[in-house]
């Protein structure tokens, strides 16, 4: 038998190659060899463990496990490449070596296993002549029968789609999606750790809620036959965090996913996770801090920088974040005062003359929004924060003492990307009612992303909630962002897809 890498041999039909590992498998079987009977294998080190101390392990024994991504036949010998988590490492496989107890072991391995197998192998570190560290294989243990085979390895999986519909697949062709999502662990596992430095808390709320309040966005709505009442999935984390700090739990987060009926994007996918946490006896100035702290600190211990490359621009996270309000950045980019601007109706007439389009139901806050995204958005890569948002915008945030137009809320942008949203959180029942009523009605005018009126949650304001901060921040954003991936869907192991009918 000649080499045989990913390339399965041309000419044959598909299913007479699958039919044929099957046969494969059949005869494995047939001979007690059933590699699903097999309920364990002792793993003792990795690949990349074992280059990374070839100095201490070389002539021992170690055992590894992981899929045949390539194999070259020459007679009585063969090399195999093994992948496991961390990478991959070549294995030299002799006949006369290998399970000497088993005398069809070394045919088996020629004949009845494919790329694609998880094998277990067994043998000593060593160097080969080339200088590759390998493993020279005493015992090779078939654990999983491959029935599919995988993609030619020069081409990978590069079908965008498929590669999100089988991620499996995904992860096993391309190390660079495996990195991501490695990342993506360390960089959760990270902010965890930042919290609980700060004395956080985590906690857990609840998915289905009666009201889903917190952010502006349509939720997903479904049915609870036991209680035979309608409920929706929440759109946000923030109203019942708030609940806890009332409770006299005083810095809380919790890291789940919300769901937003909305379009999927690059930026965008319905279902996705959050990060949100509340402090009290602070305010929006206090969440600033943090916020770029903890931004620092993940660029640090993640990438290894606080100056990261993402599609080819340079952001440095190690200066101070830039700081401008709304109106400031609006005045820079789009040459307009909307402080001079007396009234709703002004408003829309400057809307009119720039052709930004609004709804007759809007108000100056709402069109200040608009011109802050046509014309200020994409100028904001470097790190920067956007404060004092308009009121009409901002229900659930306490007003500007100096100025009652505005809140005491911000944004941060970075790479033209809304990173985070910040509040000094209203604890005013009163005045928090009346924003409830604005917001019911926007809702009865047709913005089916209005809040709707919490009772519960005015109760628990009306006994009482301190001074607050609190912020969101996109957790697959912050992923995208730490590690160069051009689509939320390459941040996501399983994004949202339209399901393909049969």
């Amino acid at each position: 038998m000649g080499n045989t890498g990913n390339r399965e041999p041309s000419g044959q039909d598909l299913n007479e190659i699958l039919q044929v590992r099957r046969d494969k498998l059949a005869d494995l079987r047939s001979r007690g060899k059933d590699p699903f009977q097999i309920v364990k294998y002792d793993v003792t080190h990795h690949s990349a463990e074992i280059k990374e101390h070839f100095a201490e392990l070389e002539g021992k024994t170690v055992s590894v496990a992981g899929r045949m991504m390539s194999r070259r036949i020459m007679g009585k010998a063969s090399f195999c490449t093994i992948q496991d988590v961390q990478g991959q490492i070549q294995a030299y496989v002799a006949r006369d070596c290998i399970n000497t107890e088993d005398e069809d072991n070394y045919t088996d391995f020629k004949k009845s296993y494919d790329i694609g197998d998880i094998l277990g192998i067994t043998g000593e570190v060593f160097q080969t002549k080339t200088g590759e560290i390998s493993v020279h294989a005493s015992k090779v243990t078939l654990l999983s029968k491959s029935l599919q085979i995988l993609p030619e390895k020069y081409h990978g999986l590069t079908n965008t789609d498929l590669r999100y519909r089988q991620r499996y697949v995904d992860l096993i062709m391309n190390p660079e999606v495996r990195t991501t999502f490695i990342k993506r662990s360390q960089i959760i596992r990270e902010i965890r750790k930042f919290l609980d430095g700060r004395d956080f808390m985590e906690v857990e709320t609840p998915i289905l809620v009666s009201n889903a309040g917190g952010a502006v966005a349509r939720p997903f709505e479904t049915h609870y036959n036991a209680l035979d009442e309608d409920v929706k999935l929440r759109i946000s984390l923030e109203l019942y965090l708030k609940r806890l700090i009332v409770g006299g739990l005083e810095r809380v987060y919790e890291i789940g996913r919300v769901f937003r009926n909305e379009g999927v994007d690059t930026r965008h996918n319905p279902e996705f996770t959050l990060l949100e946490l509340y402090q009290a006896y602070t305010d929006y100035e206090g969440m600033m801090e943090l916020t770029e702290s903890m931004f620092r600190y993940l660029a640090e211990t993640v990438c290894g920088t606080t100056v990261i490359t993402y599609g080819g621009t340079e952001i440095d996270l190690g200066k101070p974040f830039a700081r401008m309000t709304m109106n400031e950045a609006i005045l820079k980019y789009a040459g307009i005062d909307f402080d001079t601007v007396p009234d709703d109706e002004a408003a829309k007439a400057l809307a009119k003359e720039h052709h930004i389009a609004y709804e007759e139901r809007h108000k100056k806050g709402d069109i200040i929004n608009l011109f802050f995204e046509e014309y200020c958005e994409k100028e904001l890569v470097q790190p920067t924060f956007i404060t004092d948002h308009p009121v009409e915008i901002s229900p659930l945030t306490k007003k500007k003492p100096s100025d009652p137009t505005k809140v005491e809320r911000f944004e941060l942008f970075i790479n033209t990307w809304e990173m985070c949203n910040a509040y000094s959180e209203l604890n005013d029942p009163i005045d928090q009612r009346e924003r409830f009523a604005a917001q019911d009605a926007e809702f009865a005018a047709g913005n089916e992303e209005a809040n709707h009126t919490d009772e519960d949650f005015l109760n628990a304001l009306e006994i009482g909630m301190p001074p607050t901060g609190g912020i969101g921040y996109g957790v697959d954003r912050l992923v995208m962002l730490l590690t160069d991936a051009p689509s939320i869907r390459d941040a996501l192991l399983f994004p949202t897809l339209k399901t393909i009918s049969k």
